[in-house]
C-alpha cells in the first residue's frame, strides 16, 4: 500500500522561523508526532464521510510558537475515506502501524470516535497489555452490529479475544447522559470511572490515569461548545477551553503515549474559536510530549510509610518531578501511579480502594 494512494497531503502555509508550522515535515519520522486529519463520521448516526477542510485548524496550529521542542513532527495529511466505514478503519491501521514500526506517536485528528477500536487495534499488533484512557462524555457498551459505530466499539475493545488490555480509565461522564446498567457494570468489572464534575477545575485527581497511558483518546462531545458546536454532538456542559489544553499537556506528559486520537470534532464549524481551540489542544499535547521527552531517565525517589488498620502502605515520590507512586517494589515500572492527595488521605486513615485492587 503506498502512501499517497490513502493520504492526501496538506497544503502549504508560510510561516516564521519562530513557529510551529516550521517544524513540520511530510515523511514520518523515526520517534516523534504525526498529525493525521480523518473525514470519516460514519460511525455516527445518519454521519457521513464527506470531504472536510482542516485548513482552519492547520493555519491556527501552524502560527503557534515551537517553543525549544525538539520532538519532530509530521503533518502527514488527510486520510482519504475507504469505500465503507470498515475499509476507512483497515486504511487507517495499515497507516497507524507505520507510524508503530517508526516509534512515532500518531495523533488522528477527527472522524466518529469509534476509529478508537483502530487505534487500539493497531497499537495491539505492536504492543501488550494496553492502558488505555478514554476522555468521553457516554459511556456506551452495546455490542449490536457487526460494523463498527460509536456505540458498539468499545464493547468490541474489551471483549476482542485477541486484544490484551491492562488497564481502561473512563474519564469525564456525566451521569445525566448515561445508562445507570453500564456504569454500574463498568464499576463491577473494576474499571476506573471518573465524573465530569471530579476533572473541573483541576487535573490533580486524574492525572495518574494518564500518566501510563499507551493508547488515550478524546471524544470530543466532552468538551462544553461554542457557537455551532466544537463537536458534532455539541453538549452545553462539559470540559472547558482550559481545562482540555491542561488534560492534554497531560496526555503528552505520559511515559509510555503510543497513540492519541480526537474525534467527533466539528470541522465544519463556522465559529473560528472553534478551529483555534483544536489547534491549541494539538499544541498543548506536543508541549507535553516535548517536556516528557526532556525528563532524565535516571530519578531519585523519597519513601514514605504509612499505617492504615494497623497494615503498613508504601507511598514514594519522584523527587524531580513531584509525581506520587504506591507501592513496595523497588522497580517503578512496577508502583502504582498515585497523587499526593491519595497520600494525604492514607496518613487519614483512608486509603483509597483503587490502590489496592491493583
Amino acid at each position: 500500500m503506498n502512501i499517497e494512494d490513502i493520504i492526501m497531503p496538506p497544503r502549504a502555509f508560510k510561516t516564521e522561523k519562530w513557529q510551529l508550522g516550521n517544524l513540520f515535515t511530510q515523511e514520518i519520522p523515526e520517534n516523534g508526532i504525526v498529525l493525521i486529519f480523518c473525514s470519516d463520521y460514519r460511525g455516527l448516526n445518519n454521519g457521513s464521510a464527506e470531504i472536510l477542510d482542516f485548513k482552519k485548524v492547520r493555519k491556527e496550529l501552524y502560527k503557534l510558537s515551537k517553543l525549544d521542542f525538539e520532538v519532530p513532527i509530521c503533518d502527514l495529511g488527510d486520510l482519504i475515506s475507504g469505500k465503507s466505514h470498515e475499509d476507512t478503519h483497515y486504511i487507517l491501521q495499515e497507516i497507524l502501524s507505520m507510524c508503530h514500526y517508526k516509534n512515532a506517536i500518531p495523533v488522528v485528528i477527527g472522524g466518529s470516535n469509534d476509529l478508537a477500536f483502530s487505534l487500539f487495534s493497531a497499537l495491539n499488533f505492536h504492543t501488550k497489555d494496553i492502558n488505555y484512557t478514554q476522555i468521553s462524555n457516554i459511556i456506551s457498551l452495546s455490542n449490536e452490529g457487526e460494523a463498527h459505530t460509536e456505540k458498539n466499539f468499545l464493547s468490541k475493545i474489551l471483549s476482542a479475544k485477541s486484544f490484551t488490555i491492562k488497564n481502561y480509565h473512563h474519564l469525564g461522564y456525566q451521569k445525566h447522559l448515561n445508562e445507570l446498567d453500564s456504569v454500574k457494570l463498568m464499576k463491577e468489572v473494576e474499571f476506573d470511572i471518573i465524573r465530569l464534575a471530579e476533572m473541573m477545575n483541576s487535573t490533580e485527581k486524574t492525572e495518574p490515569f494518564f500518566r501510563r497511558a499507551d493508547l488515550v483518546t478524546l471524544n470530543c462531545d466532552a468538551i462544553e461548545s461554542l457557537g455551532d458546536g466544537f463537536s458534532v454532538n455539541p453538549q452545553v456542559n462539559g470540559l472547558n477551553k482550559r481545562e482540555i489544553c491542561a488534560y492534554m499537556k497531560e496526555i503528552g506528559l505520559s511515559e509510555n503515549l503510543k497513540s492519541v486520537g480526537i474525534f467527533n470534532f466539528n470541522a465544519n464549524s463556522e465559529e473560528f474559536l472553534n478551529h483555534q481551540l483544536m489547534a491549541q489542544i494539538i499544541w498543548h499535547l506536543i508541549e507535553g510530549v516535548n517536556i516528557q521527552k526532556s525528563h532524565p531517565i535516571e530519578r531519585s525517589y523519597e519513601t514514605f510509610h504509612i499505617l492504615v488498620d494497623e497494615q503498613q502502605y508504601t507511598f514514594k515520590r519522584d523527587v524531580f518531578s513531584n509525581l506520587w507512586y504506591f507501592g513496595e517494589d523497588d522497580e517503578v515500572k512496577n508502583l502504582i501511579p498515585c497523587a499526593k492527595w491519595e497520600y494525604e488521605e492514607a496518613k487519614k486513615g483512608f486509603l483509597n480502594a483503587r490502590l489496592l485492587r491493583n
